[in-house]
């Protein structure tokens, strides 16, 4: 499909500039898809041409429409050409385009959708980002599953990517999970107390917050021994690190889990120091500046941004000092061409004010910065907050998910197809998660529901799983039955129902739906596009028969037809993070 909407775009813009002997841009060229069968598959819209060509829309589209029949365009594979007021509308050669649809998916395999749009570009994508004073949460995993989803769009167009990690060690919220344990823990290990690492450490922080609520000191108690971690203090530290080791264990078994996964992972305790040295040499540039308690301030009031602080006056760092030398760090490790935050749109002016500073600082990479300033996900009983528990933990809702998975098998009556139901609920688990969560554009804020989430039917993971294990079950039987079909063979032109056309349009702009995504950084394009295409070919599952015909042709035209259709679900879902299932 892409290929022919270039080609039709080629030869529109070769038409215009004949007509109007100025050259044009291929963005001007404006192609848009017709709201309904009858008006072609594509058309374009003469408005933007009126004042080139000094001519109304509907007599530009009778012009260009002598001219491109006189070229004899027409004819050869391209379709047919037809005026249709201020349009030219398109009609596309089914055949043709449903042969093309079907050399493509053979000769391409498990690479079909992909392309070399990002060759030799460098693209480091940093997400999940957890703090080591609490597990992860629902939160987390729409983070986890954009960046995750990113990465894998990214490298289907040949871009060099690499999936980077900040673990959140330090700060005024670990020590508050440190001194919480340390005036009421007694000592009590992960193991003692039968719980994950990172949900022990987490429970503390809990208990910090409710503490605090009657302790007027508990916040400056807090501050004093950030401080004492700052200057290294041995007790503190040793604390420190015990109760790290038992956070990131406990996380990386949520990424085991959950199938995530990084190519370099760093931590604030390690790049922090790096951030102050960047301020501090700012400040002797005269880039910042100082005021008497002994703050550091960068004054960016003339980019419409605020003034803001860079080191307190006892020296510590804050979480933009932190970021700065991490970035420094980062572009030294791995000098990219681009960098991606997946980070919640919360923190859309912290991010801002990060790349003015390095802008400032003399970094020509700083350009090259950007913020995916996702939007949050929320209960339908309102917004999570970790301080006051009310976050949906990570290994819970994965329980939850494969406890109802589990459920809607068993009310499907569905246990006798599974090989595995143990292993078949924990990826219908994960794909129901992970769809649901990149369903919706990750700018957008969006409410999870669990029980919407886990269905067989409607825009869920498990529909796209159970149209793939649908399909792959009718292959299986096509396999068995094959001598049946012997003296069949490929015939596209057979495929002429409106059904068949609409599902090899769909499978066609796969790749497009690919490029569209990654330059868009948006994975829900890929999502919807399955979703769309799962549900014609469901419909279409339905209401023709594929293997029950007495038209061998047909048959094997029709299987080739539901390859390509399971080709485009399992490549699609496996850049969604949604687990493709034989059997299900």
């Amino acid at each position: 499909m892409d290929k022919y909407k270039r080609m039709w775009r080629k030869i529109l813009k070769e038409a215009i500039e004949k007509e109007s002997n100025a050259p044009l841009s291929p963005d001007e060229i404006i192609l848009e898809i017709p709201p309904r069968p009858e008006f072609g598959d594509l058309a374009f819209p003469m408005f933007s041409y009126a004042k080139i060509l000094k001519k109304s829309p509907k007599e530009i589209a009778v012009t260009l429409f002598k001219r491109i029949k006189r070229s004899e365009v027409e004819g050869k594979s391209m379709g047919r050409l037809q005026v249709t007021g201020p349009y030219l509308n398109v009609y596309l050669d089914r055949t043709a385009v449903t042969a093309d649809l079907l050399t493509s998916i053979e000769e391409s395999k498990e690479d079909y959708g992909n392309n070399n749009n990002l060759s030799g570009i460098r693209i480091m994508v940093e997400f999940s980002c957890p703090n080591t004073n609490k597990p992860l949460h629902l939160g987390h995993l729409r983070n986890d599953a954009i960046g995750m989803s990113l990465s894998r769009i990214l490298k289907a167009c040949s871009a060099e990517v690499l999936r980077v990690n900040l673990i959140n060690d330090r700060g005024i919220h670990i020590c508050k999970s440190m001194l919480a344990y340390r005036k009421f823990g007694q000592n009590t290990s992960p193991e003692q107390a039968g719980l994950k690492g990172d949900h022990l450490v987490g429970d503390y922080y809990i208990r910090f917050n409710d503490w605090a609520k009657d302790e007027p000191g508990a916040e400056a108690e807090a501050r004093k021994m950030l401080k004492s971690w700052e200057e290294a203090d041995p007790e503190v530290r040793e604390l420190w690190e015990k109760m790290n080791k038992w956070a990131v264990h406990g996380i990386n078994e949520t990424y085991r889990k959950t199938g995530v996964e990084f190519d370099r992972v760093y931590f604030e305790s390690k790049t922090y120091l790096l951030g102050r040295d960047v301020v501090l040499k700012g400040l002797e540039k005269k880039i910042f500046y100082g005021e008497e308690d002994g703050s550091v301030w960068v004054d960016l009031s003339s980019f419409d941004l605020d003034k803001k602080v860079l080191l307190r006056s006892d020296g510590t760092s804050l979480y933009l000092t932190q970021d700065i030398g991490t970035a420094v760090q980062r572009y030294k490790d791995w000098p990219f061409d681009r960098m991606i935050y997946v980070v919640a749109n919360e923190q859309r002016y912290h991010f801002k004010v990060l790349f003015k500073v390095l802008d400032l600082l003399g970094y020509n990479w700083a350009f090259n910065l950007h913020h995916l300033a996702y939007g949050m996900v929320n209960l339908p009983e309102g917004k999570m907050k970790s301080r006051e528990g009310t976050v949906v933990d990570a290994d819970d809702l994965l329980a939850d998910l494969e406890d109802l998975a589990s459920k809607e098998i068993r009310e499907k009556g569905r246990e006798s197809e599974i090989d595995n139901p143990g292993d078949t609920c924990k990826k219908i688990a994960f794909g129901a998660l992970n769809y649901y969560l990149l369903q919706a554009s990750p700018y957008r804020d969006i409410i999870f529901n669990p029980q919407e989430s886990i269905s067989f039917s409607g825009n869920t993971g498990p529909y796209l799983q159970y149209t793939g294990a649908r399909i792959s079950s009718m292959l299986r039987k096509f396999e068995q039955r094959k001598m049946e079909f012997k003296h069949g063979s490929l015939h596209p032109e057979l495929l002429t129902a409106s059904d068949e056309w609409e599902i090899v349009k769909q499978a066609s702009s796969f790749p497009g739906i690919v490029t569209a995504a990654a330059e868009e950084l948006n994975p829900s394009l890929i999502s919807g596009h399955l979703y769309e295409m799962s549900k014609n070919y469901s419909r279409y599952y339905h209401d023709y028969p594929v293997l029950h015909n007495k038209d061998s042709n047909l048959v094997v035209s029709r299987i080739a037809l539901a390859k390509a259709v399971r080709r485009v679900l399992q490549h699609g879902l496996r850049l969604i993070g949604v687990p493709f299932l034989e059997k299900m």
